[in-house]
């Protein structure tokens, strides 16, 4: 494993660990656990990419949450830049929460 393979790894692990302190203000519980992070992207260069959704289209913090995400990944030293894409595509739904977010919230 090459040393920016490794790097590019802790990063990821450290950005997960930021999007585990941000939540959603409706439901108490992260918006890691809730499934609405799709996928990470970090490239050699630190630049980080969050493909993101929302528990809905319509969801009353769509413009304060990507910019929450954005600016926390951002303040991390390793992230040189970090950019959040909503997507809705699929869809939000329950089946994407964690056993654990399940649990918390007394669905299991």
């Amino acid at each position: 494993m090459s040393d920016s393979t490794m790097d590019t790894a802790v990063l990821g692990e450290k950005i997960v660990n930021v999007l585990k302190t941000i939540y959603d203000p409706e439901i108490p519980v992260d918006i890691y656990e809730l499934g609405l992070i799709y996928d990470v992207f970090v490239n050699e260069a630190c630049d980080v990419k969050i493909l993101m959704t929302l528990t809905t289209p319509n969801c009353p913090v769509a413009e304060t949450l990507p910019l929450e995400v954005e600016e926390k990944v951002k303040s991390l030293d390793m992230v040189k830049s970090a950019e959040v894409e909503i997507t809705f595509d699929p869809p939000w739904t329950q089946e994407l929460m964690s056993e654990e977010a399940k649990l918390e919230l007394g669905m299991l």
